[in-house]
């Protein structure tokens, strides 16, 4: 069975932030209020999407049983300075994979991630990078992802 995937409009902003809210909530194993972080985000959302090829896109499959969504996937891409491994020095990151949970197992966000890696690969990018959560990892893995290992840091300055 095929699925409709469709690109995802300014009008889904909401919904990908409630997706959101499902996937976070899932990779930390508590909930997620909305809040100033989701208001900000859906308008960032509202703002980038229409922009096409800015630098973000999103994937996502329709509810099929009435409105929203039931699946989505979405990255950006950005150009740092090239490598022997990357020339081109384009690099794509995926983020904010979810499936609500009535619509899990169906290859929903197989289907938005296959069209995610389609975009990037549209655009060049030949190193993409995601965080699994330990449910995704064997969906990621049968899409050609390897695990890495390495020394990542993060710098949190005080607001």
């Amino acid at each position: 069975m095929k699925l409709d995937v469709r690109r995802a409009v300014a009008d889904d902003a909401e919904e990908l932030i409630r997706l959101r809210i499902v996937m976070l909530e899932a990779m930390d194993g508590a909930p997620v209020p909305p809040g100033e972080w989701s208001r900000r985000s859906a308008a960032s959302l509202r703002r980038r999407l229409p922009a096409g090829d800015a630098g973000l896109a999103a994937f996502v499959v329709d509810r099929p049983d009435g409105d929203g969504l039931a699946a989505c996937a979405t990255g950006t891409m950005e150009e740092r300075l090239g490598s022997p491994a990357n020339p081109e020095g384009l690099v794509g990151y995926v983020f904010n994979v979810a499936t609500d949970p009535r619509y899990r197992r169906r290859g929903y966000s197989t289907a938005c991630l296959t069209a995610l890696l389609g975009w990037f690969a549209e655009h060049g990018v030949r190193q993409i990078r995601l965080r699994p959560s330990e449910e995704g990892l064997p969906v990621y893995e049968r899409l050609g992802f390897v695990l890495e290992h390495g020394p990542w840091m993060v710098l949190r300055p005080p607001a």
